[in-house]
Order: structure tokens, then C-alpha cells, then sequence
């Protein structure tokens, strides 16, 4: 794990801002913050981010604390889920939700986009088999909808389940009605979101926050 025994000194600043595209301000604020929340302790738990008062509301507040200890978030290969964080975990993560700089090649915003959207697939892909099933859709669509209090469960789900089978046309194309559609890989979800400009509007349409609201 990525953790400090005080403050990061300067050189490890850079490398974090570097490998992140946090500024050394911005890195100070969020280290200040980790040990609030971590209650200055080296490592976060999840209990520690059910504390952030931001994400109370969110109905899918579970798959965004989640997605803080998804080790396929730490930009290392990495597999399964950790019970704690260390401060250079929590950064990695938090990095997802940065708008990208404005003046970068096509080439490094491409890069951008994919990373922020193979770490979308990953919140939805539950179970980390490499496929967004209907039941993981379902759950998140259901979530959002019915927590609203404009429809009830029964409703969101239907509309989960229409949803899913829309995507699976885009996906693999047109279904029987008894085909057995078993999931979007990562290669149909950037087919399905392709045109959609994910790389600035993230962190305001998924998550309802940026950077700022963990450094109040």
C-alpha cells in the first residue's frame, strides 16, 4: 500500500503529481484531508469514507466507496478488493474524477478518456469478471431511480431491463426474444458511450463531485 509516515516530502509530491495530475497544492489539501478522515491514521477503511457527508444522498454511494478499494483502480494490474488504502490509493482513485488539462495532444486525451471509462466499467462490473451483466445494470439503474422517489422499485426495474436490452442491441446487434444476452465487456461499453464527452462531465454526472468536496 501507498502510505506516508508524515507528511510526503517534496519528491514524493512530484512523483504523485506526475503519475496523478494533481498539483503539489492540490496533493497537500488531499493528504490534509486523507488523515482527517483516516483520523490521522496511515491507511483509510471504508468506514472512514461513510463519514464524508457529500456522499450521503448519492444512491450509489456503496459502489463509490467501493470503487476507493478496487485494486483494478490503482493503475497496477491489480485484482480483487482491500479492506484499506494507504494515501497514494486514495489519490490514484481520486485522480479519475480530474478534468483533463486543456492544452494535451488527442493522444493523451484518448488516454484519459479510456482510463476514466474503464474505471466506470469497473464500478458497474460488481463481481470483476470482465462483463456488465444485466443484474449488475439492473442494480445501479435501480439505485438511481427508485431512490429519487419519483418511481417505485418495480418500475426501475423495468426500465433497468429495457435499458440493458437497448444496449445489447448496440453492442451485438438485434436479439430473439429468448436469446441470452451475458454482458457488455469493456470493449462494447466504449462502444456504447463513443461520442459522449466523459473526460470533463465524470465527475459531475457520475459522481456529483469533484476533488474540492473531499478537501472542505
Amino acid at each position: 500500500m501507498g502510505s506516508f509516515q508524515s507528511l510526503p516530502d517534496d519528491h514524493q509530491y512530484q512523483t504523485l503529481s506526475k503519475n496523478t495530475g494533481f498539483s503539489l497544492e492540490q496533493i497537500a489539501i488531499l493528504h490534509n484531508r486523507f488523515k482527517q478522515l483516516s483520523q490521522n491514521e496511515e491507511t483509510l477503511r471504508r468506514d472512514d469514507l461513510k463519514t464524508i457527508q457529500d456522499l450521503e444522498s448519492n444512491p450509489i454511494r456503496s459502489q463509490i466507496i467501493e470503487a476507493f478499494f478496487d485494486s483494478r483502480n490503482f493503475q497496477n494490474d491489480g485484482v480483487g478488493s482491500v479492506e484499506e488504502i494507504g494515501f497514494e490509493e486514495f489519490l490514484t482513485v481520486m485522480s479519475y474524477f480530474r478534468a483533463p488539462p486543456q492544452h494535451i495532444t488527442e493522444e493523451q486525451r484518448e488516454k484519459i478518456r479510456r482510463s476514466k471509462l474503464r474505471f466506470l466499467f469497473n464500478m458497474h462490473d460488481t463481481d470483476n469478471d470482465g462483463t456488465i451483466t444485466l443484474e449488475e445494470y439492473r442494480h445501479v439503474v435501480e439505485e438511481l431511480l427508485s431512490r429519487s422517489g419519483a418511481l417505485g422499485r418495480e418500475t426501475a426495474k423495468g426500465i433497468a431491463d429495457a435499458a440493458m436490452l437497448e444496449v445489447a442491441s448496440i453492442s451485438v446487434g438485434p436479439m430473439a426474444p429468448d436469446d441470452f444476452y451475458e454482458g457488455i465487456t469493456f470493449e462494447h461499453f466504449l462502444k456504447i458511450l463513443n461520442g459522449v464527452e466523459i473526460e470533463t462531465n465524470m465527475h459531475i454526472r457520475f459522481l456529483n463531485m469533484d476533488a474540492t468536496v473531499l478537501c472542505k
